[in-house]
């Protein structure tokens, strides 16, 4: 390590605000862009007002997600500021899209996000960049898992280039700097109690009607020593819960030599101080080992929270979509979930009117979900998507069939849901308080992530227990649940079990 000094970067002064749209690993990398552009001068906020060029990391996931992102290009275009794309549309789409959307000054790939602040600042003074040209993002890796580490490709989220250091910092790291004592490539974005920790980037796997491989790559995992010193960091920032965002946690540690590394992480992310929660999202049902069941379930400071990516239950239409499973697999999964700890959490995404879907595939997917007592249910009507398998597959459901359908799963996933939560009445149930707005405390319990889940809300208590109005968000208290409103609750709380640090958050 060695000092550095430089003098006052053109880019000082000049403002930047960062739209993020999309998943939470999309607000991992705007969180990684906003260090880049922080650390060479820029002022970084999520208001678009008077900004001098507004950043939008953009969604390109689904026909909904793209019309998001180009809509709020769009308004960002109306407020006079310049206008750049970058994330996964931009990524997926390059040149296609610069082309059909004028108003944007430039479209970014993850290639240019090293140079960000230098792209960015050619906007400014007028410069045209030419759109990036999309690429098999699969094919930039080895193909064996375990090589990948050695590979030098840019992936975002993962806190690489060391250069581009936090504002103020004299210390420049490279990678045989200890992970503990290099800068940590991220400036938050907000001062709430939970952030996401992006434990990989990219998958292996195939599924027919998913292209996000193809811009995000092949499966890479973040080393144990640069995720732990990233979440103390999170931790000194008043962060009290972790949310480990990837695109398959499962897959967790395969190219790093040990797939079983998940079941090790997640102990000592919880050990960290005033760490009080760690949730894993994004598991695959094929890949959910008996031993990261257990540890799950019964690891103190891990949520007990099963986010499995089920996509359908017949079996016919899964082998479709290239995916393993049955109904009597999944529910055996949960059953072993529930067998170590009754009242977890299981969440799951599913696809209505994928081609060749029948009227006894429907059946059977009500069959499954009838039985599953899932917390919380997301459906998506099925739509070709640019590249993918499924697009040119034969035996395509009608619109109006794939819109009844639809709404049939979701009014009864809505009623099933919502009578699971009623089953949660009487439990006692740990509450980490996101926000404390005009007397009213809303959080979220081990089996509610942030965002995609219900919350809950606490009601005082007729007599002693835990005071409202003396709760603040990141304290963590124990309640019992009184009441429900659809798939969110009403608690009361009893006690205190963890108090966030008073001045933070």
């Amino acid at each position: 390590m060695v000092s550095a000094t430089s003098s006052p970067s053109p880019a000082a002064g000049r403002r930047v605000a960062l739209l993020t749209l999309g998943c939470a690993r999309n607000e991992v990398d705007s969180e990684e862009l906003a260090a880049r552009l922080h650390a060479d001068g820029w002022q970084v906020s999520t208001d678009g007002e008077g900004a001098d060029v507004v950043l939008v990391n953009t969604c390109g996931f689904v026909e909904k997600a793209k019309q998001d992102s180009i809509q709020t290009l769009l308004a960002a275009a109306d407020t006079g500021a310049r206008v750049v794309a970058a994330g996964c549309m931009a990524e997926r789409y390059g040149r296609e899209l610069a082309d059909s959307l004028p108003e944007a000054h430039a479209v970014l790939g993850f290639d240019d996000y090293p140079e960000i602040s230098a792209r960015l600042a050619a906007v400014l003074d007028g410069e045209r960049l030419p759109a990036h040209t999309p690429r098999d993002r699969r094919k930039l890796l080895p193909v064996t898992p375990i090589a990948r580490q050695r590979g030098d490709v840019v992936v975002p989220g993962h806190g690489g280039q060391p250069a581009a250091r936090p504002a103020g910092d004299t210390l420049v790291a490279d990678e045989r700097t200890p992970a503990h004592l290099r800068p940590v490539l991220r400036r938050r974005l907000d001062s709430g109690p939970v952030a996401s920790l992006k434990l990989a980037s990219g998958c292996d796997r195939r599924c027919a009607f998913c292209a996000i491989p193809a811009f995000r790559g092949a499966f890479v995992s973040r080393p144990p020593d640069e995720l732990l010193a990233e979440a103390e960091w999170l931790a000194r920032s008043g962060v009290r819960e972790l949310v480990l965002v990837s695109e398959n946690s499962t897959s967790y540690g395969k190219d790093l030599g040990d797939p079983r590394l998940l079941e090790k992480l997640l102990p000592q992310l919880a050990a960290i101080d005033g760490i009080v929660r760690v949730r894993v999202s994004y598991l695959q049902p094929a890949e959910t080992r008996p031993g990261l069941v257990e540890v799950i379930t019964t690891t103190p400071g891990v949520a007990p929270y099963f986010d499995l990516s089920f996509q359908h239950a017949s079996e016919p239409v899964l082998r479709r979509m290239r995916r393993f499973g049955s109904t009597a697999r999944f529910l055996d999964l949960l059953a072993e979930v529930r067998k170590l700890a009754p009242e977890a959490g299981a969440r799951s995404n599913f696809i209505v009117g994928f081609p060749g879907e029948t009227r006894g595939d429907v059946e059977e997917l009500v069959r499954f979900l009838t039985a599953a007592r899932l917390d919380a249910v997301g459906v998506f009507d099925y739509s070709d998507e640019d590249g993918t398998e499924a697009a040119g597959l034969p035996g395509k459901v009608r619109a109006a069939t794939i819109k009844r359908r639809y709404d049939r799963i979701t009014a009864l996933a809505d009623e099933l849901c919502a009578q699971r939560a009623e089953e949660r009445i009487g439990s006692t149930v740990e509450v980490l308080i996101d926000s404390v707005d005009g007397g009213v405390v809303e959080g979220r319990a081990a089996h509610q992530a942030p965002e995609v889940d219900g919350s809950t809300t606490l009601v005082a208590p007729e007599a002693g227990g835990v005071d409202l109005a003396a709760l603040r968000p990141g304290d963590l208290v124990r309640a019992t649940v009184t009441g429900t409103e659809g798939v969110d609750l009403v608690a009361v709380p009893e006690e205190m079990v963890s108090a966030a640090p008073r001045g933070i958050g």
